[in-house]
């Protein structure tokens, strides 16, 4: 080997500038080998190791590439060892290659250093079980880029020649500038702290935020933004800062709670309630969930009427059951009985304030089930019930008359105005 480099050098003795371009490409040539001798057989190698343990966490990293950040060290690392060794080569540009190379290598362990970073993130949400309630992704973040600002500070200093101490002097002088740059990583950073700490927010939330248009769970907690899968499957991006400095709403209490409220009317046609007399009340008798309800009923109205009977009192005295009373017995004894409705929570059937459109007879009860399907489902079971049973109990449902109703409305009246001439014509010819 000695000999082929004491004859190499012997040839190449009167030709120097083109020894100095062959060593140059040796070098290259070394440094390119380097790199794929360390990323095809070394990495490869401790990727077969890694996968053969059962520990996760140095999985993250290799799914990271951390290892393959770092690898990319070592072609940096033999030019710049190799450069001065090759002589006849200007010390300018031995300086140059070696602050390049120098440079190089602190971004590719900065980028590693990102890379491992998020690993450990992956690693936390893996292994803990804190991980939707306290991400750590925006602190971690908030280390890279700190990572990033230190490396941004060696490269210069390295290709300026100056120490770090004296750049970071000056950049104490930049710090309004900085603020500004920065003001809204500074506020996210506040935001991320306020919304781990007080645990306002988790990955899978369903959140809603009418002013950024989101509508949806959460999918990512980062930095500077917070990802929010709308219904729509369509992505919103919320500043992380927005959701402490405007309202949203957060629906993991319904989650949490095991029901989800159902809270819907019906508007009843006011004219259509009245009284029950004996017969309807025994008609009604054939409805099981509410016959102990009419039995009970009768008992009291029949304690309570005696006295007005026997001092001979105005009947209109009396209490009487009524149609509406008995249809909300019903509904409340149908939602007890229901195997879907939350029977641990609040559940009513309650009158609200009369309005122009009808009389509002509101369910309010929480079904068992929080899934958005199986709530439609059963909040649309309830009310089909509800509209078809009303008329057993002589309810209408109040409904604004449409084109239909005017049009039957218009013929029946023509047909009347019909039958009334052609009777009126009949009487006018007889004797």
């Amino acid at each position: 080997m000695m000999q082929w480099i004491d004859w190499f050098n012997t040839t190449m003795a009167p030709h120097p500038r083109l020894y100095v371009a062959l060593t140059v490409c040796a070098l290259c040539l070394v440094a390119w080998l380097a790199n794929w001798i360390t990323q095809h057989i070394l990495l490869a190698v401790l990727g077969h190791l890694v996968k053969a343990t059962r520990s996760k966490w140095d999985d993250a990293i290799l799914k990271r590439k951390v290892l393959s950040r770092l690898a990319n060290v070592v072609p940096a690392l033999v030019l710049l060892a190799g450069i001065g060794l090759i002589p006849g080569v200007p010390a300018s540009i031995v300086a140059v290659v070696r602050l390049l190379a120098l440079a190089f290598v602190v971004l590719t362990i900065a980028m590693a250093a990102g890379n491992l970073l998020n690993a450990l993130n992956d690693i936390y949400e893996r292994s803990s079980e804190n991980a939707k309630r306290r991400p750590i992704k925006s602190y971690l973040q908030l280390i890279k880029i700190g990572v990033y600002l230190v490396a941004m500070v060696l490269i210069v200093s390295l290709l300026l020649d100056k120490s770090p101490l004296a750049l970071l002097t000056g950049l104490g002088a930049m710090t309004a500038l900085l603020m500004l740059v920065f003001k809204d990583t500074i506020l996210s950073l506040v935001a991320a702290v306020q919304l781990t700490s007080n645990d306002m927010l988790r990955v899978d939330d369903w959140i809603e935020m009418p002013s950024q248009n989101a509508d949806g769970d959460v999918i990512d907690i980062n930095l500077h933004t917070v990802k929010v899968q709308n219904w729509d499957k369509t992505i919103s991006m919320i500043p992380t800062w927005t959701l402490i400095s405007q309202s949203f709403r957060n629906w993991r209490g319904m989650t949490d709670a095991g029901g989800r409220r159902i809270k819907r009317s019906v508007l009843l046609d006011q004219t259509s309630v009245k009284f029950l007399d004996a017969d309807e009340q025994e008609k009604l008798r054939r409805f099981t969930l509410i016959s102990g309800y009419l039995e009970a009923k009768r008992g009291e109205l029949d304690t309570y009427n005696a006295r007005f009977d026997a001092s001979g009192s105005d009947p209109v005295n009396r209490r009487r059951v009524t149609n509406l009373g008995t249809f909300r017995a019903y509904v409340t004894a149908y939602l007890r009985a229901h195997p879907a409705v939350a029977q641990d929570m609040t559940l009513m059937v309650r009158q609200l304030d009369p309005t122009p459109e009808g009389l509002p007879l509101q369910v309010y009860c929480f079904s068992a089930d929080v899934g958005w399907v199986p709530f439609e489902n059963l909040a649309g079971d309830i009310f089909d019930h509800l509209l078809a049973v009303l008329p057993e109990f002589g309810l209408r449902v109040f409904q604004a008359p449409s084109g239909f109703d005017y049009r039957a409305g218009l013929t029946l009246s023509a047909q009347r105005a019909a039958v009334g001439l052609s009777s009126k014509r009949a009487s006018s010819v007889e004797p």
